[in-house]
């Protein structure tokens, strides 16, 4: 097995790492929107919802637990998307065109930067989900250990599946966009429809119709069930909505997102592989 991958890999992480104020400020924001945020709205939805009788068999959550899965989603999609734009510093200050002239074969590097984009989704969505049940997050509540040990795993399978599609993504928008302040526009105007076009913060049918319809081909709504579905149980009461989840709404998210993984690596392959030596 090739391992040529773990040279590009450990370079960005080693980047990473030393830059402070990105690694401070990337887990500052979602902490952000839970402790702001959630807090005040979770206050709000249940004084409106504190009169609503729930049905046997439901668990009652509070908003500040509903929009959790919705912060994890946030801070996936910034770690992921902007990633994209190191990658374009790269091919404009020549360190792409290093890497693409070396040894290394096409597909490593994609490797590569993938992984590296994926360990910091994996860190920064550990971070906050612990930083969640210090504010009073209740993920698993009800779960016998090996339930959670079980939801766990099929977190981090939502995880690894969203986190590499959006890094597949956001390395062929630094490879083909030239110019920094224009993949910076690119990935603002992706990033606002895609978190706010989905059920990351609000139930869909309290949605406008054609937002409703955006969001049903929208990737993130499909990986947020995922994790409500693994981290809250298979029926909740959420904001005045019941939610039931079965196998094969699950068995379908993990399609939409395998598919659409499948998809972001063929562009982002056919991408590396156009890229000149010049």
């Amino acid at each position: 097995m090739r391992t040529d991958f773990v040279t590009v890999y450990w370079r960005d992480m080693k980047k990473f790492f030393r830059s402070k104020y990105v690694l401070i400020t990337s887990l500052i924001q979602p902490a952000l929107w839970l402790a702001i945020y959630g807090l005040s709205m979770s206050g709000s939805f249940s004084l409106v919802t504190a009169e609503t009788p729930i049905k046997e068999g439901f668990v009652a959550v509070n908003y500040l637990t509903f929009m959790a899965a919705g912060v994890v989603s946030l801070t996936i999609l910034f770690t992921c998307l902007y990633s994209g734009t190191y990658v374009q510093f790269d091919k404009q200050f020549g360190l792409m065109k290093e890497m693409v002239a070396s040894p290394i074969s096409r597909s490593q590097i994609l490797l590569g930067l993938s992984l590296s984009g994926l360990t910091k989704a994996l860190i920064q969505t550990t971070m906050i989900i612990g930083f969640g049940f210090i504010l009073g997050v209740k993920f698993f509540a009800g779960f016998t250990a090996v339930n959670a040990i079980l939801s766990i795993f099929g977190i981090l399978l939502f995880v690894v599946l969203f986190s590499m599609s959006l890094m597949f993504l956001s390395i062929t928008l630094g490879i083909t966009i030239e110019g920094h302040e224009s993949i910076q526009s690119v990935i603002t105007l992706l990033t606002l429809p895609l978190f706010f076009a989905s059920n990351a913060l609000y139930q869909l049918n309290s949605l406008p119709t054609v937002i409703q319809t955006i969001s049903r081909f929208n990737p993130l709504s499909y990986f947020i069930n995922g994790i409500r579905y693994f981290s809250l149980g298979q029926k909740f009461f959420a904001m005045g909505t019941y939610y039931e989840y079965g196998t094969v709404d699950i068995l379908f998210s993990l399609t939409v997102l395998s598919v659409f993984t499948l998809v972001m690596y063929l562009l982002a392959i056919r991408a590396i592989r156009k890229v000149k030596m010049v």
